[in-house]
């Protein structure tokens, strides 16, 4: 069941019009609506359609994709401290080369923002091919391991995605 609306670009103005009011009224709230719909009738977004079947599998492998990112924030976050704080630091910095394959550029953004994220590693640059250059505190480490969390990321990303097409 595909469903191909606007509508859903009325709701971020019409939340925030009411979270800066504080006022849940009747009226403020057909205000922040009519608004939203103001908003959204001066900026013509692209219509998304919307794949309601896909939105389990979606919601399941959002709440995946989060938990990842928590551990690796976490993992990371012990790594990058105990180099920090160790008297004589082994430090194998580098920049390598992680292949994304990713399906729009939202799954991009996604991917080098939870990279960027994990403390003691930053995409440098993105390249139209798909590859990111990432800087790492611990360049043979995340050598190895960097094209098995992509493959993760992106598997979860995909499925992420399905249920919102752009167009």
């Amino acid at each position: 069941m595909m469903m191909k609306t606007r509508l859903w670009f009325v709701l971020p103005p019409a939340v925030l019009y009411l979270a800066l009011t504080e006022n849940m009224a009747l009226n403020n709230i057909v205000v922040a609506l009519l608004l939203g719909l103001l908003i959204v009738w001066l900026i013509r977004p692209p219509a998304i359609a919307l794949n309601l079947r896909q939105l389990p599998q979606s919601a399941f492998a959002t709440l995946q994709y989060i938990v990842v990112l928590l551990v690796d924030l976490f993992i990371s976050g012990i790594q990058v401290a105990r180099l920090v704080l160790s008297p004589n630091p082994a430090l194998r910095q580098g920049i390598i080369a992680v292949q994304s394959t990713p399906d729009s550029e939202l799954g991009t953004a996604l991917s080098t923002h939870a990279i960027t994220l994990t403390p003691g590693e930053m995409v440098l640059e993105n390249d139209a091919d798909g590859m990111m250059y990432t800087h790492c505190l611990d360049a043979v480490q995340s050598a190895t391991q960097a094209p098995q969390a992509e493959a993760k990321r992106q598997n979860l990303l995909k499925k992420i995605t399905a249920v919102v097409k752009v167009g």
